[in-house]
């Protein structure tokens, strides 16, 4: 009676390898499906509510556009107002060359300061990789410190430091490098030191995981060999961080080009760059149709140089197999 009891209680022998088997199914298809729903929630439905605000026209109402595309009046008053979408927002943006300007101006603003950031994160990068384990963590953390401040004092910091009677300015006439203050602060000079600065550890870190990889064995048979240190790097060093770098390129560049903070603040009132368009033509203009059709713009401008790249690179994967 009592092995009988035992039977009965619980799945038999057979059993239990299928349900381990399900249950395990289970987790990989959530581990799957997570990211999607995150996608789904946090991307895929708030574009749509933004592409659909882009179709819209200007009304002083609230919210400020309309149609609304409400159920309040059923299903025949949906379509209705479905209707009344019209492109005319993204038809002003190729009429406005203000629009056109501010785009072209953030990709170089972008594009510069995800160079000069490059410049300055592989050095950075090839020295935490080539220094002792026992310091390694040491130094990441020395990267990553940034973080722990917020990001609007950081900003707010360099404008004490470029303004004409800033830090250094005065650490310059103290040594008696100028003779007259320099006019740092509200230029692009001041823009592209701040996206440098606060993009580094971006570029940094997927730099310093490539590099850390690396075999060096290889650059001391190419020495071996007779190849210098330059042919050496770019031979070698470089080919071997390249996924290093284009993942800090595009770190730094895709928010670089929507960047508000720093132009704002360091690069004044004239600064042209999309990002100070669309806070504008949000908040002050309360445009919100022509801003939502600026904001899918500028989405489509980055995702389709993101696409393009992970089509490249699965096929170099595919011919590497």
């Amino acid at each position: 009676m009592s092995n009988i009891a035992l039977t009965d209680a619980g799945p038999s022998a057979a059993a239990k390898p299928f349900l381990m088997r399900l249950g395990a199914g289970f987790v990989s298809r959530l581990v799957i499906i997570v990211p999607y729903l995150w996608l789904l929630f946090f991307f895929f439905i708030p574009f749509i509510i933004v592409f659909k605000i882009s179709l819209s026209q200007s009304a002083i109402a609230m919210p400020p556009y309309t149609p609304a595309l409400d159920f309040r009046d059923g299903m025949c008053g949906f379509f209705v107002r479905f209707r009344e979408l019209s492109v005319d927002n993204y038809v002003w943006l190729t009429q406005d060359a203000l629009y056109f300007k501010a785009y072209v101006t953030s990709v170089i603003i972008a594009a510069v300061s995800t160079i000069l950031t490059l410049l300055v994160g592989f050095p950075i990068a090839y020295g935490m990789a080539r220094a002792p384990a026992t310091i390694r963590p040491t130094l990441l953390m020395l990267v990553i410190l940034p973080f722990w401040t917020s990001f609007l004092i950081r900003v707010y910091a360099w404008i004490g430091i470029l303004k004409p009677e800033g830090l250094l300015n005065q650490l310059l006439l103290s040594l008696h490098i100028i003779n007259q203050p320099l006019i740092i602060l509200n230029t692009y000079t001041a823009i592209f030191i701040g996206i440098v600065y606060s993009y580094l550890p971006f570029m940094v870190l997927p730099l310093y995981s490539s590099l850390e990889k690396m075999d060096y064995s290889l650059i001391e048979a190419a020495k071996d060999l007779g190849c210098p240190p330059t042919s050496a790097f770019w031979k070698i060093t470089f080919p071997l961080s390249l996924p290093g770098v284009i993942a800090g390129c595009l770190l730094v560049f895709i928010p670089a080009v929507g960047e508000f903070v720093i132009p704002d603040l360091l690069g004044g009132s004239q600064t042209l760059m999309i990002g100070k368009t669309l806070w504008n033509e949000f908040f002050a203009n309360r445009d919100w149709p022509v801003s939502s059709a600026v904001a899918v713009i500028l989405l489509l401008l980055l995702i389709v140089p993101i696409m393009l790249f992970q089509q490249a690179q699965a096929r170099a994967q595919e011919q590497d197999k």
